[in-house]
């Protein structure tokens, strides 16, 4: 049976993975500076994964769990928070994968509890799992009494964006995000 709960700080290395298979290796590579590659990237998120200051936090992660094994997440934040929390993803970036992200454009903003990350693990997909994440992410967006979720899906995702669509989602704008073309969509 699946469970959804908030994230433990153990679960960072599962979280991390999850994360970068959301954002696809394309983007991240594309964060990444000369030299470095997915595997860098990937210790530098289970490093953001396990503070408490990041974006990526696992305090700001749902987990899907079955019995103990993580197979899915949703990442979500406080839009109005952004720039707290990307400082240290900025700081990281700059020793971890040699690239400077300080002036990297604003994916979200004040008064939208931001989705950055939502992915549940191939084999666990088509169960429902994602929906009930959004659901989750709805219900803390409630708590925070921040009255929007937004999010952002790549254009190349057309089967995120039905997703997205089927939980309620309307689409905003257009956008650019890590070197891709991004359409936002808010609840």
């Amino acid at each position: 049976m699946i469970e959804i709960k908030e994230a433990t700080k153990e679960q960072s290395a599962d979280i991390a993975r999850l994360i970068m298979m959301a954002m696809t290796d394309d983007c991240c590579m594309y964060f990444c500076g000369d030299g470095y590659g997915l595997e860098e990237f990937y210790r530098m998120m289970v490093m953001l994964v396990r503070r408490e200051d990041s974006q990526y936090s696992y305090m700001n992660t749902m987990v899907a769990v079955d019995d103990e094994k993580v197979v899915g997440i949703s990442v979500s934040y406080d839009g109005g928070r952004l720039h707290d929390l990307r400082r240290a993803f900025i700081e990281t970036a700059k020793v971890q994968i040699g690239k400077d992200h300080s002036g990297m454009g604003d994916e979200t903003q004040t008064g939208e509890l931001y989705l950055d990350s939502l992915a549940v693990v191939p084999e666990y997909r088509h169960q429902g799992i994602a929906k009930k994440l959004l659901k989750a992410v709805k219900e803390r967006a409630n708590r925070l009494g921040l009255p929007v979720v937004g999010l952002l899906v790549d254009k190349g995702n057309p089967a995120g964006e039905a997703l997205y669509a089927s939980a309620g989602f309307r689409y905003v704008n257009d956008c650019q995000w890590g070197g891709h073309s991004m359409k936002h969509l808010v609840l």
